[in-house]
């Protein structure tokens, strides 16, 4: 039978709804990098000092939570593994699951998702505010292009931010493992632990995380960036659009993720 009238209507709102927020999400992301590449010489003592500001922003002052959130995630990952392993004797593979586990999925996508709520929605709070007070418009009068000022140095900077924490959160997770596996009288010595990890790296883990980590800030950058800039806002739909904004880079992030497996499944 078909749906209700009601239904159908919400449907389709939805549906277009959503193939409007793709529209402007690609929009936005042509504008970005055409920006970035026309004007990468333009005003570059203005430019650069921003981009230096966004990555210690995205990357150094996110460093001590990190560290945090590397020595947890070791006992989580490590404690539940080795309990596992010990009782189908297998723990010659705990290098293994940390590089399947760690490395090519959960690393990633934790620090994407962590910089995401600490740094992706002070975007939009900012941008969402400045669109408001009528900031932007007082740049366009000025000459000074938002997108060049505002966007790209948030772009450059989220994407190596995220990229240099992945690698600290990874490698924070391996060695507090490791040590975790200690206190609990495994025997298995550092050099095999390591040994086990370097055979189950290959060229293509280190070329798929680095691509996957630049794609993860370009993302939270792109989007927040989008709902905070792009569309002109009142000062109470700064909250909504926060929310929007998180809510899709999520979804966006975990199709990224969807698409690398594919990629290495693939290859």
């Amino acid at each position: 039978m078909p749906l209700p009238r009601a239904y159908t209507n919400f449907i389709g709102r939805k549906l277009f709804r959503f193939l409007l927020t793709i529209q402007g999400l690609g929009a936005f992301l042509l504008i970005t990098f055409g920006v970035l590449l026309r004007k990468s010489r333009a005003a570059r003592h203005v430019i650069w000092p921003l981009v230096f500001q966004e990555t210690a922003r995205a990357g150094l002052r996110l460093l001590p939570m990190f560290l945090f959130i590397s020595v947890a995630l070791g006992l989580l990952v490590i404690g539940q593994t080795v309990s596992w392993l010990t009782k189908v004797g297998a723990i010659n593979y705990l290098g293994s699951i940390m590089v399947v586990v760690i490395v090519r999925e959960l690393g990633p996508l934790l620090a994407a998702i962590l910089v995401l709520a600490r740094i992706g929605t002070a975007n939009v709070v900012e941008l969402g505010t400045a669109r408001a007070m009528g900031e932007v418009e007082a740049l366009e009068a000025l000459g000074i292009d938002p997108v060049h000022y505002l966007v790209v140095p948030r772009v450059v900077g989220m994407a190596i931010g995220v990229s240099c924490l992945t690698v600290y959160l990874i490698l924070g997770v391996v060695i507090s493992g490791y040590l975790w596996a200690f206190l609990q009288d495994i025997p298995l010595r550092p050099s095999d632990y390591f040994q086990q990890l370097a055979g189950s790296l290959n060229v293509l883990d280190f070329v798929l995380l680095g691509l996957k980590t630049v794609a993860f800030g370009l993302a939270i950058a792109i989007v927040t960036c989008y709902h905070g800039l792009a569309q002109p806002l009142r000062l109470e739909e700064v909250s909504y659009a926060t929310v929007r904004a998180v809510a899709q880079t999520v979804i966006v992030c975990v199709l990224l993720d969807a698409l690398f497996i594919i990629i290495y499944l693939a290859t």
